[in-house]
């Protein structure tokens, strides 16, 4: 498998990795120790070491309630799952995976970090340029409702000129009157 392909599974891994919470994209502890080829466990005890490092926008976690309903997207939790849903997860936003790279320090973490940021800037170019093309249909909506009213002003003025050609009004002679024949 060539480096380019790697790389373009490992994206589409991030990208399925990245989940809507509280409004904010944000990826899970579980799924970026994944990535980075460490324990969960380890990952949370590098990040309660930093907590300075993690600002409420950086990283938060779940709530009783939030985490409830996510245990249920996945069926209950038992011991011998290693799907880390036992505990409450910390949720880390874009900011958050980049402040990652400074709290864990290996190569591989680095490397993952990298992509991961990477990722994160083609989906918000990805929604900014579907922001755009909104935009821009919006903008030709208004300017086919301006053309449709100006079409059928042009229809008006074509009906009364035929109108004016089939009922011809007679037009009074211009020029020399003769008594000729």
């Amino acid at each position: 498998m060539s480096k380019k392909q790697e790389l373009s599974i490992l994206e589409e891994v991030v990208i399925s990795k990245i989940y809507f919470i509280r409004g904010q994209k944000v990826m899970l502890d579980r799924d970026l120790s994944g990535l980075y080829d460490i324990d969960t466990k380890q990952l949370k005890r590098q990040v309660r070491r930093n907590m300075d490092r993690f600002p409420e926008d950086f990283m938060f976690e779940m709530t009783k309630e939030e985490f409830e309903n996510w245990r249920c997207q996945f069926g209950t939790s038992n011991s011998s799952d290693k799907m880390g849903l036992r505990y409450v997860p910390f949720c880390f936003t874009e900011q958050g995976v980049a402040m990652l790279s400074s709290v864990l320090n290996s190569p591989t973490a680095i490397k993952v970090n990298i992509r991961i940021i990477r990722v994160f800037t083609k989906l918000r170019q990805a929604l900014t340029d579907t922001v755009n093309l909104k935009l821009e249909i919006e903008e030709i909506k208004k300017k086919l409702s301006s053309h449709s009213k100006n079409i059928e002003l042009v229809f008006s003025y074509l009906d009364e000129l035929i109108e004016k050609k089939e009922n011809p009004v007679p037009r009074p002679r211009v020029g020399f009157k003769t008594n000729r024949k």
